[in-house]
């Protein structure tokens, strides 16, 4: 008899409304959820669970990602740890939905939490950033003002109105921090003129302004307001070329391939002198609940995928404001 069993659901999640960015709109997010559940022994019952949201900016369909993950069904019978996954998979969606149902699988069978398991304190309840999607002037205030409280807005921005955007969002939600976020959808030239003038209105950080594979044009350029890689940092492979060019990176999951490369991005990061944004997919409280690990090394949390859905799965994270409580066993971890 297999001693461990993989299972694997795609599942389909409503968005609150519509979520757009520089490359197109959402109404429902699409997710993948892994289930490890132990076969025999006294433990048998148990089971670890991931998801992942599959990305289609990196190739990534939900078709493919399931079967990247059933095909490794026969490992997983006969014991494929974390490490034998890393060599077994490639960073992405995938290798994330396992890799988190083996962390949590872990804590449930040795009665230690994840975070003890990590060797980290207890995760802190961070405040996280909440996203506002792309859309007018005059939405986008609304939006801002419904949710002035918060302490932290991220604004997701393409190559037009941004000033325009931007400066709606100050006045309508005046003590807020903004980060923006570009995706990708400037060119060295507009990010030149427009940094002063983001400065100006107070904004903390842009992120991900260029498109992957173009950041040498950041070589020798001032940057005003400090910047972040998104789509162009995914693992510590990927770090090296960013020096000099971001001061901070954004360690997502579902681009490190799990837990375990984003624990070790997130002190590689930190060590060669950049500062660590924790951020997401849009997804369930079953896919925020690792990243939660991340969050005590980061100076921005953005981890509001459940905010933007139109429901949540249950049990999920309890979000008080904009502040996380840490997970509950029965979740994750």
């Amino acid at each position: 008899m297999s001693a461990r069993r993989l299972r694997v659901a795609a599942e389909s999640w409503p968005i609150a409304g519509r979520f757009t960015i520089s490359r197109g709109s959402r109404t429902v997010a699409e997710v993948v959820v892994a289930t490890i559940r132990e076969e025999t022994g006294e433990e048998a019952g148990a089971i670890g669970r991931g998801e992942c949201v599959p990305y289609a900016r990196y190739g990534e369909s939900v078709a493919d990602v399931v079967a990247r993950i059933e095909g490794l069904a026969d490992p997983i019978a006969d014991g494929l740890d974390r490490a034998g996954l890393a060599e077994a998979l490639p960073p992405g969606a995938a290798r994330n939905a396992l890799d988190c149902a083996l962390w949590d699988l872990e804590a449930k069978l040795s009665g230690t939490p994840a975070w003890r398991r990590a060797g980290l304190d207890a995760p802190p309840a961070p405040v996280t950033a909440y996203t506002l999607s792309l859309d007018t002037p005059e939405a986008m205030a609304a939006a801002a003002r419904a949710n002035a409280e918060r302490p932290l807005l991220k604004v997701k921005l393409d190559a037009e109105d941004v000033i325009e955007r931007v400066s709606a969002i100050r006045a309508a939600a005046p003590g807020a921090a903004i980060i923006v976020d570009a995706n990708e959808a400037w060119t060295p030239d507009l990010l030149a003129a427009l940094a002063p003038k983001l400065k100006a209105l107070g904004v903390a950080m842009i992120e991900q302004p260029l498109p992957a594979g173009e950041d040498a044009a950041l070589d020798g350029m001032a940057r005003p307001v400090p910047l972040c890689a998104d789509e162009s940092c995914h693992d510590t492979a990927t770090l090296g070329a960013l020096r000099g060019r971001y001061d901070l990176v954004n360690i997502k999951l579902d681009k490190t391939g799990g837990l375990s490369e984003a624990l070790r991005l997130a002190d590689a990061a930190r060590t060669a002198g950049f500062a660590v944004m924790v951020g997401c997919m849009i997804g369930t409280s079953l896919a925020m609940a690792p990243a939660m690990l991340v969050a005590a090394r980061a100076r921005f949390v953005d981890l509001d995928g459940p905010l933007l859905l139109a429901r949540d799965r249950a049990p999920g994270l309890r979000y008080r404001g904009s502040a996380i409580d840490p997970a509950a066993p029965t979740l994750w971890g």
